[in-house]
Parts: C-alpha cells; sequence; structure tokens
C-alpha cells in the first residue's frame, strides 16, 4: 500500500477512537510509547499476558511485550501484518473488535486454532504474523 493511504488510515484511526484506545491499553500495560512506521504508534514491553501474542494492534498502535528490534529478528514481516490490522481499524473502527473476536472464535471452532480460519489474520498475513 502507498504511503498516502498509510497515512489515512492512521488518521482515520485517530478520529475513530481506536489508535486512543490503544494508547491507554498500552499505558495501562505498561509500556513504552515511541512513534512507528507510517504514523502508527510502537509500544514497547507491554506487560499484561492477554491477548497471547508476540505483538497486536488496537488502532494505530502495534503493541509487544519485548522490543521490536528483537521481534524483527524472529518475524521479519511482522510490522507489514501488524499495519495491515490498522487498515482493519480504519474500515471498521471501533467494530473491528468484536468481529475480530467472532472470527477468532469461528476458526476456533472449525479448525482448533484461533488464526488459520480468521479471515482478518489471513488477510494480514499468517506467514508474515507468525501463523505458520
Amino acid at each position: 500500500m502507498r504511503t498516502f493511504a498509510w497515512y489515512w488510515c492512521s488518521r482515520i484511526n485517530e478520529l475513530n477512537g481506536t489508535t486512543a484506545l490503544g494508547r491507554l491499553i498500552a499505558r495501562a500495560g505498561g509500556a513504552r510509547l515511541r512513534p512507528g512506521p507510517f504514523g502508527t504508534t510502537l509500544a514497547e514491553g507491554y506487560r499484561w499476558g492477554f491477548p497471547v501474542a508476540g505483538a497486536f494492534t488496537v488502532g494505530g498502535v502495534i503493541l509487544t511485550r519485548g522490543d521490536f528490534g528483537t521481534l524483527a529478528e524472529q518475524l521479519p514481516d511482522v510490522l507489514e501484518h501488524e499495519r495491515r490490522h490498522c487498515v482493519q481499524y480504519a474500515v471498521f473502527g471501533l467494530g473491528f473488535l468484536p468481529v475480530y473476536v467472532v472470527s477468532c472464535g469461528w476458526s476456533w471452532v472449525f479448525l482448533r486454532d484461533v488464526a488459520r480460519g480468521n479471515v482478518f489474520e489471513r488477510w494480514a498475513g499468517l506467514r508474515s504474523g507468525g501463523y505458520e
């Protein structure tokens, strides 16, 4: 996706409240915030145990328990995967959270895996997200 489009996804997520929610979750979880690529915010050192993932996104905020340098060594395309979730938040707004949970549930019921049948994880790239 072109830089211009990433920029607008970032702005839309500011307007729809999802990035504010992401920052709130990051701060509540003890994460350190810093600017990321394409208008995202990177949150490192997130301390809560949920969700169980190497990284996850809320609005334009990408969170991880460790640091993105180490994570990128293990999963080189993880930021690209998480930025695709930023686009999903731009499309669905706060409604993304319940539809994502439903998609996880569907995937778990039919495949016993929360990602493989999850349309949002598939679109974001299973391999780049570390699911394959």
